[in-house]
């Protein structure tokens, strides 16, 4: 699929927030689509993506149907219900969802669908939500993982593989299941940390020292403990079991580093800390 076919899909964008809002403008700005429409049940999302251009047009069900490419850019729960409402699409319409977790996702898409849809995670996002929070560039040069291709016709996947390689982002394939480990350990266990330090100062510190004295590293690892706790407390449900084994490992580290301060073992806490550096020689 070259630039110029790329110009005759018709994109839907189903949840008008951050991700979703973002995702648009991008399609816009690379030309990949002469209409991006979005549908969303929050009337103030609607205005604010009107007001700042992300769609051209707030649409009904009966319309989004009637789209090649349905984007859907809303939380895992909400996808999940919304799925049947494709039944009945045009095989030749593409569906994507930009869930956080994929197996519960993948083991309920309709038998009807399977073929349409292409399961994916882009590996990006900041802390706030709602259109306004829709940025440029969020899209570009990240990471965008595809689960069970081979589970979607070719032409889906060969479609979605184009809009993914028009915005220049960097394709990983994985299956569902090997995803939610390591979006746990990537994504899930960084928020479950960052809400205990901000749970652990706000519980031993007022308010004052807590302005006066936080400094780079505090604001850093607490900054994603603003995102919204009715998203996560959903994320941290459907990947439970891989978040608890991800969160006993981290204890075992921390009771590690507690017994060797205990022990006044400087020597190995200089090693632990030590090999903890080597992550950023990956990154």
């Amino acid at each position: 699929m070259n630039n110029s076919e790329n110009k005759q899909l018709k994109f839907g964008i189903v949840g008008l927030g951050l991700m979703g809002g973002s995702f648009a403008k991008v399609v816009k700005k690379y030309n990949l689509s002469s209409s991006v429409v979005g549908y969303d049940h929050n009337k103030e999302h609607q205005k604010q993506a009107l007001e700042l251009n992300l769609v051209e047009c707030i649409v009904e069900v009966d319309e989004l149907l009637q789209c090649d490419v349905i984007v859907l850019c809303i939380p895992v729960d909400a996808i999940i219900k919304f799925m049947p409402t494709l039944e009945g699409i045009s095989p030749n319409t593409t569906v994507m969802d930009f869930g956080s977790t994929k197996k519960l996702i993948v083991d309920n898409i309709p038998e009807s669908i399977k073929k349409n849809f292409v399961p994916a995670h882009p590996m990006t996002g900041t802390e706030k939500f709602g259109p306004s929070a829709a940025i440029d560039g969020l899209y570009e040069g990240k990471t965008i993982v595809l689960c069970d291709l081979d589970e979607c016709d070719e032409l889906h996947k060969n479609r979605v593989l184009n809009i993914f390689n028009a915005i220049a982002m960097r394709i990983v394939n994985m299956d569902s299941s090997t995803h939610d480990i390591h979006a746990c350990y990537i994504s899930h266990l960084p928020h479950a940390i960052s809400y205990g330090l901000a749970n652990t100062v706000m519980s031993h510190e007022d308010p004052e020292n807590i302005i006066t004295l936080a400094a780079g590293g505090f604001r850093d690892m607490s900054r994603i403990a603003q995102s919204s706790s009715h998203m996560w407390t959903d994320i941290f449900r459907q990947n439970r079991e891989n978040l608890l084994k991800s969160l006993y490992i981290y204890e075992d580290h921390m009771k590690n580093m507690r017994t060797m301060l205990e022990k006044e073992d400087y020597e190995s806490i200089s090693a632990w800390m030590d090999k903890a550096n080597s992550l950023h020689d990956i990154l």
